[in-house]
């Protein structure tokens, strides 16, 4: 029931606590879109081998080695065989030692590059033939006109910029004044010359060379003769994911699918756009699944959970139990809150919180393998008519919900307002050290329908 219950990043998004991260810096919760993505490593998923961003460029983003079955796009394996020798060997031993030979095959719909006949290759890895795009030398060329374009717009654009910029300042080298080298003003109109004397030379130097430009024809192929008589043959046509897969050729027929080369994966880290500081960040390692910096909300705030959801019914209270978990190292107090804000949420159903304060004890990973008997809890009292039940760092508790509409989901609003403490520099060597904060949040619970009488 994770998704019943909803955490606002601001007044207009909510999501569940496990989407949600938590900024130690600014002390506020952070979703995907309050978070800046940034590529830090690429490797192919099969291989696990990393390849430099420069490199992944020339090779559009795919592994060399590695291949997608081009009918099912799952990963080809490479598979061996022995070939007996052939006949027109004059050395004896040649002829009498079988050689190895590679070939790659689909061990899900058992497709292999000798269906296309691709030449088997005398090593595992590498030489696998390629298809030949024959407008490969046109997209070049299109490709450096435009990349040269980009180059004379992106200079006057910095030449308009620093032409705005222009003042009484704006001399040549000969108009300087005495009184603007008298107050050390000369060498600025100096510099500012020299940087539109740079800039200007630089759009002149980028020459723009001509493209011929594509000439429509009134030829067209003509259909093969056999189109009408031949019989069709359902598994020999590619679907539209086959074609897409490979969109400089899109193969009508199952008899031209080349291997496609992987598409390599990224590591991201995620950076907070209030401060510019880490929120998760992966090793470098591509076989590695763990976390330099992880900071998720459900690490660091309370999470509510729904326990049991009794016979909901219209204007009659029921009393709920929610569970109340403390990921921290520390006590943390927590108290419920009305939320103050006239929303048609809050219009939906009444709610009644505990008064009391709620205390939940320290996350102790080790408490489930103490067999002395301690119970840190014990020190704790508790109000029967609040608190469920209490087990180590999670604790149960009552509210009370009274729908007020029929054809709606009852939900709640409400406050939960905890204390944090901010470690955000070097760990402290005394826990007293560390400043204690008080953090509200405002949580949506959904209980579903009312139940039918």
């Amino acid at each position: 029931m994770a998704g019943r219950v909803q955490y606002f990043v601001s007044s207009e998004f909510s999501a569940p606590i496990c989407e949600l991260y938590f900024c130690r810096h600014c002390l506020k919760l952070k979703s995907s879109s309050c978070v800046s993505h940034e590529v830090d490593s690429l490797y192919c998923p099969n291989c696990l081998e990393n390849m430099p961003s420069g490199e992944a460029k020339l090779k559009r983003n795919r592994c060399a080695s590695c291949f997608d079955c081009p009918s099912c796009h799952h990963t080809l394996s490479t598979r061996a065989t022995t070939l007996a020798a052939t006949t027109g060997e004059t050395d004896p031993e040649a002829q009498a030692a079988p050689r190895k030979a590679f070939y790659l095959a689909c061990g899900f719909c058992r497709w292999t590059s000798r269906d296309v006949a691709i030449k088997d290759q005398t090593v595992s890895s590498g030489g696998w033939q390629d298809q030949e795009n024959t407008s490969s030398k046109r997209i070049s060329v299109l490709l450096d006109y435009y990349r040269q374009l980009a180059m004379k717009e992106k200079l006057d654009k910095e030449k308009k910029k620093y032409s705005r910029r222009r003042s009484y300042l704006q001399l040549s080298v000969g108009e300087v004044s005495p009184p603007l080298d008298k107050y050390g003003l000369g060498h600025v109109a100096r510099r500012s010359n020299s940087l539109m004397g740079g800039l200007s030379k630089d759009v002149d130097n980028v020459k723009i060379h001509d493209v011929e430009p594509s000439i429509a024809s009134d030829d067209v192929e003509n259909l093969p003769d056999d189109l009408f008589t031949k019989p069709l043959v359902l598994a020999q046509v590619t679907n539209i994911t086959q074609r897409l897969a490979n969109p400089e050729f899109q193969q009508p027929s199952a008899d031209g699918l080349y291997p496609i080369h992987k598409h390599l994966l990224i590591k991201r880290s995620l950076r907070c756009k209030e401060c510019e500081h880490n929120l998760s960040k992966p090793e470098y390692n591509p076989s590695s699944i763990k976390f330099k910096i992880q900071m998720v909300a459900v690490h660091h705030i309370p999470e509510i959970r729904i326990m049991s959801i009794p016979n909901l019914k219209l204007n009659q209270p029921s009393q709920v139990i929610l569970t109340l978990f403390n990921p921290l190292d520390f006590v943390v107090r927590v108290t419920l809150l009305p939320h103050t804000s006239k929303s048609d949420t809050t219009k939906l159903a009444q709610v009644e919180l505990p008064c009391s304060e709620l205390v939940l004890s320290r996350c102790d990973d080790a408490v489930e393998f103490d067999d002395s008997g301690f119970d840190s809890n014990e020190s704790i009292e508790d109000d029967a008519s609040v608190i469920v039940f209490r087990k180590a760092n999670k604790i149960g508790f009552f509210i009370t919900v009274m729908p007020l509409h029929e054809n709606e989901d009852v939900k709640v609003m409400f406050c939960l307002r905890h204390n944090y403490r901010t470690m955000t520099t070097a760990l402290p060597t005394d826990a007293s050290a560390a400043e204690s904060v008080s953090l509200e949040h405002t949580i949506c619970i959904n209980f579903g329908q009312l139940t039918s009488d």
